[in-house]
């Protein structure tokens, strides 16, 4: 490995602010991480019980350092998929940090049969001879870095974002990878755990971890770009079968109220939903026609509403609780036409599992006995440690495939580890077309 990139950040909180009010009304919806913790590289919440997350007072340092300290052999090293990350930075070093980082200036288009000045720096910056039209040793050579790069379709013509990805240069995406190195060195030590979950929220995808390697995974829906996961480490204790979906105070306001108006209370029918007296531990049923919905549309109300358990249910026929102020989870979903899209950031934080039931038999060790009771609490028999972090470099055979930044966490992270300095190399988001 030839550059050296060096870093300066300060760490983010670890700990969620002070804990919501127990007795305060908040329905099965996340709460907004607060603006005061930010997001990028450090978890957001770490459950007390999960010392060995991350510590407190991480030192700037060379990353280089981590993979070649001699700690790295034994028992603690750093998680697999750090260390996955780390080959892969150096074979894309070797094989796209090596090339002449000169710039093409922007213009039309670049397709086979092209010539002219913007072709021969083009063929000089993919470490090509400079003399020569766009031939098909230059269309290969594209496809080749808008695959490895992220730029959607590999089509081998050089187009608009091809070339701001060519002309940011080998250095920016070396910072990328050393993000996601310092995000993958926040997972667990080897031999920390026996078994463990990683949710990555870059990928939309969940990976069950036994002695430190993958032995499934499933697609999972993740928060929007307005409703984001957040990278949080948390124990998973229990589940429930057959859960309520508990509407938020907020939707009861804006959404229940507003169906009412227009469908009238046929909607609690149609849509298996109940009126209860309050939020508190021992609420009553109350008949619908009872309440003013109009004023519960203009000033809200204490009453809960919940829709019942079945399959029309927003939580599915499990949902797997997991203790922080955030409000997330995951569960099974009803709508599973959505895990067979490659855009899966589309719930409001929580995670919606592809496969809740192989999920289910993984953490219990066996298929959990549900009975059919409403809220039927599942302990685990052992708790299980569930990492949610955001990965937006994947490590493959031939070095590394760049994602979508769809959070933007590493435009956040970029000026935590390199400075100011480094926003200028960054863009608002990443390109998806070449």
């Amino acid at each position: 490995m030839q550059a050296k990139i060096t870093y300066a950040f300060g760490v983010a909180a670890l700990l969620a602010t002070t804990p919501l009010v127990a007795a305060e009304p908040r329905g099965d919806e996340p709460v907004a991480v607060p603006r005061a913790i930010k997001q990028g590289i450090d978890f957001v919440y770490v459950d007390p019980q999960m010392s060995t997350v991350a510590r407190r007072k991480q030192r700037p340092q060379n990353w280089l350092s981590r993979i070649f300290n001699p700690a790295s052999a034994r028992r603690n090293a750093p998680n697999p998929v750090f260390f996955d990350l780390a080959r892969g930075l150096q074979q894309y070093q070797a094989t796209w940090g090596r090339l002449p980082q000169v710039s093409i200036p922007s213009g039309a288009a670049l397709k086979p049969g092209a010539t002219g000045n913007r072709v021969r720096l083009l063929r000089t910056r993919l470490g090509l001879t400079p003399i020569g039209s766009y031939d098909a040793g230059v269309s290969q050579a594209v496809a080749t870095f808008q695959r490895v790069h992220g730029l959607g379709n590999p089509d081998g013509v050089a187009g608009k974002a091809t070339i701001a990805a060519l002309n940011r240069g080998s250095s920016y995406y070396a910072r990328r990878i050393a993000i996601n190195m310092e995000r993958a060195y926040r997972l667990p030590t080897t031999g920390t755990f026996n078994r463990y979950v990683v949710v990555d929220s870059g990928a939309a995808q969940l990976t069950l971890f036994d002695r430190d390697r993958p032995v499934d995974g499933m697609r999972a829906v993740v928060g929007s770009t307005k409703t984001k996961t957040p990278m949080m480490a948390v124990l998973m204790r229990n589940a429930k079968a057959n859960p309520y979906w508990h509407v938020p105070p907020e939707l009861i306001r804006s959404l229940t109220a507003k169906k009412v108006k227009e469908q009238g209370l046929t909607y609690f029918r149609d849509f298996h939903y109940e009126v209860l007296s309050d939020w508190g531990p021992n609420p009553q049923p109350v008949d619908p026609k009872t309440i003013n919905w109009r004023a519960v549309a203009t000033k809200g109300t204490n009453v809960m509403v919940r829709q019942k358990p079945g399959p029309w249910n927003s939580m599915g026929a499990m949902k797997f609780e997991m203790p922080n102020d955030f409000g997330i989870y995951l569960h099974d979903s009803p709508h599973k036409e959505l895990f067979a899209a490659d855009e899966r950031h589309l719930s409001n934080g929580c995670v919606r599992l592809e496969d809740y039931q192989r999920f289910a038999s993984w953490v219990f060790g066996a298929p959990p006995p549900v009975t059919g009771q409403p809220e039927q609490v599942l302990p685990l028999p052992r708790a299980v440690p569930i990492y949610m972090t955001y990965l937006t470099v994947q490590a493959d055979a031939n070095g590394v495939v760049f994602r979508p930044d769809p959070y933007g966490f590493d435009a956040l992270a970029m000026p935590q580890m390199f400075g100011p300095a480094s926003i200028a190399a960054n863009d608002a988001g990443e390109p998806r077309r070449g």
